[in-house]
């Protein structure tokens, strides 16, 4: 089992009020699934995905990942499994606007201490993955937004990890470019990642082969997906 959340409550004190963001979560999740987590604002989902994420910890409950019981971990310990386990996509992109695209994907490698020829062949192996082989040495403004999120997913990627976790990937993009993010994401999931989307959107959800609703701080279904949306065709990379 990869991820194994039991009884899991998450409390905010807010001035003199008490919210409970969540409210005895159970999920399991196993290598190599593709997991979408949908629910409307306060719904729990951004709670759920920043303790999936390493970057919260419960009130109460369990989650463990690989077997580590998270939280009880240190600061300095959740920043490592953030590192190493954890790789992250945002709806914002999250790049730096002054670095090309393989710096940008290089600095997960560099927080975890790799040699540079290795930072550098690992930044241009997923860079060609994501299909922008040939826009390593643009910046963040002189590429699309498609290749500006495909950017990130390369950074995700370069630390080999055992989650990729997407928070609204396709939240500012236009739909056609929503599609070739999609078919990424596919790509990945089938070469064997484990893949979580966070989202609001039926449609992006439904590109999963699991679908877990969350309503109220708490898991209102959980099923398979038996007709996964398969994605369209994407336009060729460096038009995106």
């Amino acid at each position: 089992m990869l991820i194994a959340i039991q009884d899991l409550h998450r409390v905010y004190q807010v001035g003199d009020q008490e919210v409970r963001a969540l409210d005895g979560v159970d999920l399991n999740i196993d290598k190599n699934e593709y997991v979408a987590i949908m629910g409307p604002s306060g719904s729990g989902k951004s709670t759920l995905m920043n303790i999936l994420g390493c970057l919260d910890t419960p009130s109460q409950g369990s989650y463990r990942l690989k077997g580590l019981e998270i939280g009880k971990m240190s600061d300095d310990e959740l920043a490592r499994i953030r590192n190493v386990e954890i790789g992250f996509v945002f709806q914002t992109f999250n790049l730096l606007p002054r670095a090309d695209a393989l710096h940008n994907v290089e600095l997960p490698l560099v927080y975890a201490g790799a040699k540079h020829e290795e930072r550098r062949a690992r930044a241009k192996e997923v860079l060609t993955t994501v299909g922008l082989g040939d826009r390593m040495k643009h910046r963040p403004n002189e590429l699309s937004g498609g290749q500006r999120q495909r950017v990130a997913i390369a950074r995700a990627l370069v630390n080999r990890p055992s989650i990729i976790l997407a928070d609204e990937p396709t939240g500012n993009l236009d739909s056609r470019t929503g599609e070739e993010i999609m078919v990424a994401f596919e790509n990945i999931w089938r070469q064997g990642n484990t893949v979580i989307l966070v989202t609001h959107e039926p449609d992006v959800a439904e590109h999963a082969r699991r679908i877990v609703r969350m309503k109220d701080g708490r898991i209102e279904s959980d099923t398979v997906n038996p007709n996964p949306r398969s994605p369209a065709p994407a336009s060729p990379p460096a038009h995106a």
